[in-house]
């Protein structure tokens, strides 16, 4: 049977990259000797007249698209709960009122069974930033969020102080010279990794379309937040690293999935907004049906940019430890924008979704970063159940982007970074240290969610100039 082209599917009305999928799907299953004629005569009577085929064992889904009485949940209106799942707050006198509101809101889904807010947890779009949340059967593209994959990757490295005093102009040199930020750009040399070669890019036409991009942003860093930087990190003794305690340089790295991530959740929060239907104030909550054709596809791409995330960040550290003679003596990393499948205490099946929360499942290793000028935490999980097994994701912003910049100046940034011995390539005064809440007071208020294992602290930082 010859391909059906996307194209082709288009001129006959089949134009939802979802209904596409599944025709794609369907044919080449159970329609391999039929000719490309015969199929499309086929598929334009499903769509001038769906119910005569919406029962059908095969192409009853296919049918199903171009109905408008909507049947299952993806189709449906859902009114939010009053009684609701159970929450546990850490840290919540540093918590502002709306983002408590937020996940207020999001613990009233019918889908939702638990969650759990981070001391750092601040108003984000849908979920709160710091919101981890346990939902039954279904996921929530804006429960993970838009950069799907952020993360943070430590290299611990072969060498300690000294090397920072005599080596520090070639290390400046390699983050401005191996790394990249922005929204758009590349490196200036080839980037290879196996992600590019993943089967997922080519499960659908949508990811198709996004190979390119992939292939081009692989290696660089978003904009905001995202930074590569050198510094020193002090292991504690008996640390899960299993590396004798001591002073150790690093390189810390946080940054995403880029326009890869960013296009797969725009693209499924639309499909979840316009087939799921809630009140005016959850709407941005809308969930894809895990048993559902776009479910799937969404839980395929998220995954695939979490690799493909993971990926970035194996390039930079390549790069630039490459640039400057030194090995990793072994490397940590976690995703805090991401949903797992997991099992709750009580055996009950989920989807956890941590939206700015760090993995802290008993002895899991975790990374969670201060600002520019503070510390940044090596951790190992205890695996508190009520915490859905989670920690902050780093100290979490104080002042949003507009009041940082209104409350600092460049000059005043400088004294802020000379006092703190930092040396900061790029950077803008809204990601300035008191924009974010203190890190030590955010620790302090998730002791019971993790062990300290390291403190690192940033010497050589870059990150993107706004």
């Amino acid at each position: 049977m010859a391909n059906l082209k996307t194209k082709e599917l288009s001129k006959i009305g089949y134009t939802n990259d979802v209904t596409r999928s599944l025709v794609i799907n369907i044919v080449s299953k159970n329609f391999k000797h039929a000719s490309k004629e015969t199929i499309i005569t086929l598929l334009i009577d499903i769509k001038n007249k769906p119910e005569d085929y919406v029962n059908d064992e095969i192409i009853g889904k296919i049918a199903s698209t171009f109905i408008t009485s909507e049947q299952t949940c993806n189709y449906k209106t859902f009114d939010l709960l009053q009684e609701t799942g159970r929450l546990k707050i850490y840290g919540g006198k540093e918590i502002e009122h709306s983002a408590k509101k937020q996940m207020e809101i999001a613990m009233s889904l019918p889908v939702t069974i638990q969650g759990a807010l981070m001391p750092d947890a601040h108003t984000g779009y849908g979920l709160p930033i710091g919101g981890v949340l346990a939902t039954k059967d279904a996921v929530v593209p804006y429960a993970v969020g838009v950069d799907i994959g952020c993360r943070m990757s430590l290299s611990i490295l072969d060498v300690g102080e000294n090397f920072l005093k005599s080596h520090s102009y070639q290390m400046r040199q390699a983050l401005k010279d191996y790394t990249h930020f922005g929204m758009e750009g590349r490196l200036e040399f080839k980037q290879e990794h196996e992600v590019l070669d993943s089967p997922a890019f080519q499960e659908t036409d949508f990811l198709k379309r996004l190979h390119a991009k992939a292939a081009r942003q692989l290696g660089t860093s978003g904009s905001g937040n995202h930074f590569v930087e050198f510094g020193l990190i002090t292991l504690q003794e008996h640390n899960a690293t299993n590396l004798p305690a001591g002073k150790y340089m690093a390189l810390l790295s946080h940054s995403g999935s880029r326009g890869l991530g960013a296009n797969i959740a725009q693209h499924y929060t639309k499909i979840a907004m316009e087939t799921c239907k809630l009140p005016k104030e959850a709407q941005q909550l809308a969930w894809l049906d895990m048993h559902s054709e776009a479910g799937q596809e969404y839980w395929l791409s998220m995954n695939l940019a979490g690799d493909y995330a993971k990926a970035c960040h194996d390039r930079i550290h390549i790069n630039v430890l490459k640039a400057i003679g030194v090995k990793a003596l072994t490397t940590i990393e976690n995703h805090h924008n991401f949903a797992w499948k997991d099992t709750l205490e009580d055996g009950t099946e989920v989807i956890i979704h941590r939206k700015g929360a760090t993995p802290a499942h008993k002895n899991e290793m975790g990374i969670i970063p201060g600002s520019m000028t503070t510390a940044a935490y090596l951790v190992s999980g205890k695996g508190i159940p009520n915490a859905l097994y989670s920690a902050s994701h780093g100290a979490g912003r104080a002042m949003s982007r507009k009041r940082a910049k209104e409350n600092m100046t460049a000059s005043a940034m400088k004294k802020l970074l000379a006092s703190a011995g930092v040396t900061l390539i790029g950077g803008s005064v809204e990601e300035n240290p008191l924009a974010y809440k203190d890190i030590e007071t955010v620790i302090a208020a998730q002791k019971e969610l993790v062990n300290i294992e390291g403190v690192f602290h940033p010497k050589i930082v870059r990150m993107n100039r706004e």
